[in-house]
């Protein structure tokens, strides 16, 4: 059987997390094969998350994360960056930006998030 490839991977990661929070109320959708900074994008009482899903080897570079932070600032919206972890179950929340945060406050803490 052939290995997974890279797009397969990602897309069963970014299903995952929707999933995760489709059972915590949320309605989301994919932003599939778009490369953008936003893999998830849901909304919940009037309040918009962005998710960027990374696997274990992922990274995000300063200017993807930048990019992210425009997003929320533009739709006023939450945004996350998740990973999955190999031998753990769920997510970690490896970073919270929230425009309505005050300046030099500080990102959200890690943690983690499981089904």
């Amino acid at each position: 059987m052939k290995p997974m490839s890279a797009y397969r991977r990602g897309r069963a990661l970014e299903y995952r997390a929707m999933e995760i929070l489709k059972a915590d109320g949320w309605l989301c959708f994919r932003s599939a094969a778009s490369h953008s900074p936003i893999d998830v994008i849901a909304g919940k009482g009037g309040k918009v998350l962005l998710v960027q899903v990374k696997g274990t080897k992922s990274r995000m570079s300063q200017a993807e994360l930048s990019e992210l932070r425009s997003w929320a600032r533009t739709f006023g919206a939450r945004a996350e960056v998740w990973r999955r972890w190999r031998n753990r179950p769920g997510f970690q929340r490896i970073l919270e930006y929230s425009p309505m945060k005050q300046e030099g406050e500080p990102e959200g803490p890690a943690s983690d998030m499981t089904p």
